[in-house]
């Protein structure tokens, strides 16, 4: 019976510096015991200064280190699925980062490997563990709005600038070998998983794109739109090439009785229209985003709880993006 979680984290770099890594050693039965990087240099600065005892720039030493008993994949999409089959082998269970890998038939290979091998996996569609959007699920469970009838998603940004692409944090997502897509790629995953979390299984989908900034490698105008087992319906549209006042970020969910308005990536406020008017439930920043899944993910691993996100629906969130990228059915 494991009494804690020990840690050690591939990929150690500006996701894990404020998102994610701090918080391994601020949940409880858990501990940051090892970091990994390929430039032997940067994983030990980050080692010294976040405390964590150990590091290496060999990713098969972590994840064979017999102190750590689960692994955190936080490299690049095109390596999760390397890494989460060497740690499932090695029968260490794995909480792998978003998007689970490059496309829905790797997410796939992943998935069975961790049911073959009874080892857990659980992906980091981290937000259906914070407040704001588990208040939001509680309003839907509790039908504060009715039935649902249907979802508006719309998400619109400026082009980036050609010096913000050429650095090494958003070169990678922006070149679809490593990261499946650009920044469709990049952001989406957030969004889709919610609904997936929100609304369950997918009945059918499809979707379009193009590349029309033409400014890097990937389509950077997408839509799709989702018809949910449970009879609710989705549209969404994302574009990366709009002027600096067309930019939104907002998610309008319509039900028999009113709508619920939020911001994904805002994540300040929930905004409730019913017939007896507008309520404005705000919510605090949260110092480590993440904490609240990690917390779960401990517990998961603990064997206390349930799997706060399955591979399975990592999977759904793939196949979505693949129908609304590639045109794969459904």
């Amino acid at each position: 019976m494991i009494g804690k979680i020990q840690w050690g984290i591939i990929g150690c770099g500006d996701v894990t510096e404020l998102k994610s890594g701090p918080a391994f050693n601020k949940v409880k039965d858990s501990s940051l015991l090892a970091v990994m990087r390929r430039n032997e240099a940067k994983a030990k600065d980050y080692a010294n200064r976040h405390g964590v005892p150990k590091y290496y720039a060999n990713a098969s030493e972590l994840i064979n280190d017999p102190e750590i008993n689960a692994i955190y994949i936080a490299t690049p999409p095109d390596s999760h699925e390397a890494y989460a089959m060497a740690s499932i082998a090695a029968g260490k269970p794995v909480y792998v980062e978003k998007p689970m890998t490059v496309n829905h038939f790797s997410a796939k290979r992943m998935m069975d490997a961790a049911k073959n091998n009874n080892v857990k996996l659980v992906v980091a569609h981290y937000r259906r563990a914070q407040p704001m959007f588990n208040k939001i699920k509680q309003l839907l469970d509790d039908k504060a709005i009715g039935d649902i009838l249907y979802v508006n998603m719309q998400y619109r940004q400026q082009p980036l600038t050609a010096e913000v692409m050429a650095t090494p944090k958003m070169a990678w997502r922006l070149d679809p070998v490593q990261s499946g897509g650009g920044l469709f790629h990049d952001l989406a995953p957030h969004q889709l998983g919610l609904m997936v979390y929100y609304f369950g299984g997918i009945k059918n989908a499809a979707g379009v794109s193009a590349n029309r900034g033409a400014t890097y490698n990937a389509d950077d105008l997408v839509n799709g739109i989702i018809q949910f087992k449970n009879g609710v319906q989705f549209s969404g549209s994302w574009c990366f090439n709009v002027m600096p006042e067309d930019e939104t970020d907002r998610c309008e969910i319509f039900g028999t009785e009113g709508s619920i308005v939020f911001s994904v990536f805002g994540q300040s406020e929930i905004i409730v229209n019913t017939a007896v008017g507008k309520n404005i439930i705000p919510f605090e920043a949260l110092a480590h985003v993440q904490q609240p899944m990690i917390e779960k993910v401990v517990q998961y691993f603990l064997g206390n709880s349930d799997n706060p996100c399955p591979p399975e629906e990592g999977v759904a969130v793939l196949e979505l993006m693949d129908c609304f990228v590639k045109g794969n059915e459904v």
